[in-house]
């Protein structure tokens, strides 16, 4: 058979994966603190008909070989981790991360898994919570009777008691990052889990040790850009096509060679 039968099919589904990867990222363009992702392909091993440098029969040396491709693969898909649009909301509890760092989220069997998203909301006993009813790390408690709550740059989370004008302090936010975000592990609902690539978390007090600093009132948005990923859109999709052509091409090749029988 024909080689370019299948090796233009590992195009077709290199190109079919980048897709998936590119209809995920414009499925969570409005997803708060979503990070983009990336394919990357590599091609696969050679099929080495002559070495270069060999000897030919005249003694002269062989300057280039003769090696074929076999297609190409998916070597990994990595997360980018670029800052996403910063965005005032005017809601006391959203928080953005401006730098590096990750909000530290306490999982109902006890581990800690990290989060850019700032979306906090207060449960029945006033601890500040995701989305998903999780409490941050350290957890914070806000007293039933303050009026409102101000978030320091560095974290420091004050509460103003009712009938008070002076600020309580009732927390501090601690940021966690890693020496490779990249190796984090998607959970899903815009939580990362920690593994051996990424590397052990490093806390600390934002605005500290190369963590980023804490804006309340904003919230930081997905780092998808529409255009580049319509961009990468087309292009997967003219890459998938020209591989189908040579697929149809070689199945043509094949019905001339049978024509000839």
């Amino acid at each position: 058979m024909i080689k370019a039968l299948s090796i233009a099919a590992s195009g077709m589904e290199a190109q079919q994966l980048n897709m998936d990867v590119i209809a995920n990222n414009l499925a969570n363009v409005n997803t708060s603190g979503f990070k983009k992702s990336r394919a990357d392909f590599q091609d696969l091993l050679y099929q080495t008909i002559r070495n270069a440098g060999g000897n030919t029969s005249s003694g002269t040396e062989i300057p280039t070989g003769i090696q074929v491709g076999l297609g190409t693969r998916t070597a990994a898909i990595q997360k980018i981790f670029t800052s996403g649009d910063i965005t005032q909301t005017g809601n006391e509890l959203d928080l953005a991360i401006e730098g590096p760092g990750f909000f530290q989220v306490e999982m109902p069997d006890g581990e800690t898994v990290y989060t850019r998203a700032g979306t906090l909301k207060k449960d029945s006993t006033g601890r500040l919570v995701t989305s998903e009813g999780n409490p941050i790390v350290p957890q914070i408690s806000i007293p039933e009777n303050a009026t409102r709550v101000t978030i320091h740059d560095d974290g420091t989370v004050e509460a103003f008691l009712d009938g008070s004008t002076e600020g309580t302090q009732v927390g501090n936010i601690e940021l966690a990052n890693f020496s490779n975000p990249a190796g984090l592990m998607s959970l899903g609902r815009n939580l990362l889990q920690e593994t051996p690539a990424s590397g052990a978390p490093t806390t600390g007090t934002p605005g500290l040790l190369g963590l980023g600093t804490i804006s309340q009132g904003y919230i930081e948005g997905s780092n998808v850009s529409v255009m580049e990923e319509m961009v990468n859109m087309i292009a997967g999709q003219r890459a998938y096509e020209i591989n189908s052509k040579a697929i149809k091409t070689a199945d043509e090749m094949l019905q001339m060679t049978n024509n000839l029988v």
